[in-house]
């Protein structure tokens, strides 16, 4: 099964979703019946301004995701939306950062 959150399920994950801030980005969890342990990633052009960087962070938190998402809980869906800080950062960051907001929103133990 992918990871990679359906377009359809991003609004219900803002809308009814838990917004934790961390340095790199915020994460939104929703936890529902229906979620599929899922996440979506968003940077904006007002944070990165080169097409390059953008994908470079978005690849990065993508693939941070995906090596995390064994340890996350399967009833929860993410957004992942990227801060400026989040540049020149490696995969390992991210992973920490994501493993540090699950644990404080109640997440993970």
């Amino acid at each position: 099964m992918s990871t990679r959150l359906p377009g359809a399920k991003y609004r219900s994950v803002f809308d009814r979703g838990r917004p934790l801030k961390g340095r790199l980005f915020v994460a939104w969890a929703l936890r529902s019946t229906d979620a599929g342990g899922q996440a979506g990633v968003v940077v904006s052009k007002k944070s990165f301004h080169d097409a390059v960087d953008r994908n470079r962070a978005k690849r990065i938190m993508r693939e941070g995701f995906r090596l995390l998402a064994p340890e996350l809980p399967r009833d929860v869906d993410w957004v992942l939306v990227g801060r400026a800080a989040l540049a020149g950062k490696r995969t390992a960051d991210v992973m920490d950062e994501l493993r540090h907001l699950a644990r404080k929103g109640g997440v993970l133990p």
